[in-house]
């Protein structure tokens, strides 16, 4: 299902992406060495429900995964990329982590992600991933507007990873959001320009460049969900959710007053 959203959707949008905006950046404050997942996820918890979301993640029983999620929010570190589950794991100096977040409000979701490096230690290769996948980001929302197609966006995003000298694993990457948080369109890591849906004012995207070091290859962790990299090399992953509007692409999952 495609979803176009109305005009008084997109504004509930704009307050969804804004709340998974402002938890994500208390959460990267508050993660420092020592700081265990399982306590970022009760503070995801907890920010979720005193501003009257709801969690995408709790309930979240999709054909890749082992039974409902169970949890509030995405915490990968170092060689896991995607839907790393919370477990008992206190961070260390250096760590390299991603907190991803989607959440309901007032009837639309925002899904966003944001890599970084816990303590003062910053290893080079860490900084380079994460470097990458943010120019990419930007490069697929720059890629995004009316007339433009998915298959541009993909394309935008692939050429900064490639042009990094990362493979590109294309098992998992953007969608669609609106009501719901995975829909159609699907939006690859990499692409053909020209081709796929095309873009229309009232789409959301889910944008989310994520690379891995040295592999294209995936592995699942034992507990069912955790994505790592097969070669046990480090990753990252950026993600904003996007509007498609007429003048372009208006990025929804930013702070409250960074927003136009």
């Amino acid at each position: 299902m495609i979803e176009i959203l109305s005009p008084t959707d997109l504004l509930r949008a704009k307050d969804a992406g804004a709340l998974v905006a402002d938890i994500l950046r208390a959460l990267r404050s508050r993660s420092t060495v020592g700081t265990n997942l399982l306590d970022i996820d009760r503070w995801a918890r907890s920010m979720i429900t005193e501003a009257g979301a709801q969690s995408c993640y709790v309930d979240y029983e999709p054909s890749f995964g082992r039974g409902p999620f169970g949890h509030y929010i995405c915490t990968s570190v170092n060689d896991a990329v995607l839907h790393g589950l919370p477990h008992d794991y206190p961070l260390a100096n250096g760590d390299l982590l991603t907190l991803d977040l989607a959440v309901c409000l007032g009837g639309v979701v925002a899904d966003s992600a944001i890599s970084f490096i816990v303590g003062d230690v910053r290893p080079p290769e860490s900084v380079a991933l994460i470097d990458a996948t943010e120019r990419a980001l930007s490069a697929g929302i720059a890629a995004a507007g009316p007339g433009a197609r998915i298959g541009d966006i993909s394309h935008a995003i692939g050429s900064v990873l490639g042009e990094a000298g990362y493979s590109i694993n294309t098992e998992f990457g953007g969608h669609g959001v609106g009501s719901t948080m995975h829909q159609d369109p699907h939006v690859s890591n990499k692409g053909r320009p020209g081709r796929g849906y095309k873009l229309r004012p009232g789409l959301l995207l889910a944008l989310e460049p994520w690379v891995m070091a040295d592999t294209a290859e995936l592995v699942t962790d034992a507990d069912g969900w955790t994505l790592r990299s097969a070669t046990g090399c480090r990753t990252a992953h950026s993600e904003h959710t996007i509007a498609i509007t007429n003048d372009g692409a208006e990025i929804l999952t930013l702070p409250k007053q960074a927003q136009p």
